[in-house]
């Protein structure tokens, strides 16, 4: 698997995931079915973006790594 989030694009998916961690914690909707789908796709995000690699940016050829100058 060749990496193809970079740094910026890790950061954002983190705090995405942060946020929606933090408003399910405080609100009624996590019990719902909403609430664990939200849950389902934070979890989702955070693992893509510790990890370092998309599915979805391999299938439509994104790449947001920056390359190395010699």
């Amino acid at each position: 698997m060749k990496k193809n989030i970079g740094n910026t694009d890790k950061t954002i998916r983190l705090l995405i995931a942060l946020i929606i961690f933090v408003l399910l914690l405080y609100s009624d909707i996590l019990a719902s079915k909403i609430g664990i789908a939200l849950m389902i796709l934070a979890i989702i995000i955070a693992i893509t973006a510790l990890v370092g690699y998309s599915p979805i940016y391999r299938i439509f050829k994104i790449n947001t790594v920056k390359k190395r100058k010699r």
